[in-house]
């Protein structure tokens, strides 16, 4: 089921919900989870972890890139004096320099790609615990995410930031 069809279905839900739920009380609550991917304490030291951890990497593909560049610089200089043989030459050897480094530039997103999955999923774990938490704390019905609008009395982001910044020091 493609998400349009999955929001008009939980609409009509929520609206069936409210309905029925005039002579008792429904209480929803709404995350955002791109505040908590973003703002959480647990998410900022995810980047720095993630920093760190691949700073060297990227680094040493920085300083590779301007090598390539530097021998690219070179080689034009160079070529109105090279024989055609080492002008063929450097030319391959460039290409393969350069093939390398798009293997390498390719291997760390995917690597760096693969670790930030991992740490967002530890985190969503942690948020959608915190979520509980206040879910049945404050006695919610429902809580929903990626809401089109929400009044803020229903926003309950600001609770599991909460949660989640104090379970991380």
């Amino acid at each position: 089921m493609n998400t349009s069809k999955l929001g008009w279905l939980v609409a009509v839900l929520l609206a069936g919900c409210a309905l029925s739920a005039s002579a008792q009380d429904f209480k929803v609550g709404v995350i955002n989870y791109q505040v908590i991917t973003t703002q959480s304490n647990p998410a900022k030291a995810a980047q720095v972890k993630l920093e760190q951890e691949f700073s060297k990497r990227q680094k040493e593909l920085a300083e590779q890139q301007a090598s390539l560049k530097a021998f690219g610089e070179k080689f034009e200089r160079d070529a109105p004096t090279l024989s055609e043989s080492q002008r063929a030459s450097r030319q391959k050897e460039g290409t393969e320099l350069a093939r390398d480094l798009q293997r390498r530039q390719r291997e760390f997103q995917e690597d760096l790609n693969g670790r930030r999955n991992e740490e967002l999923h530890q985190l969503l774990d942690r948020a959608t615990r915190a979520v509980k938490q206040v879910a049945e704390a404050e006695k919610y019905d429902m809580v929903l995410q990626e809401v089109v609008y929400v009044n803020a009395k229903h926003d309950i982001t600001d609770k599991v930031l909460k949660i989640l910044n104090s379970n991380s020091k």
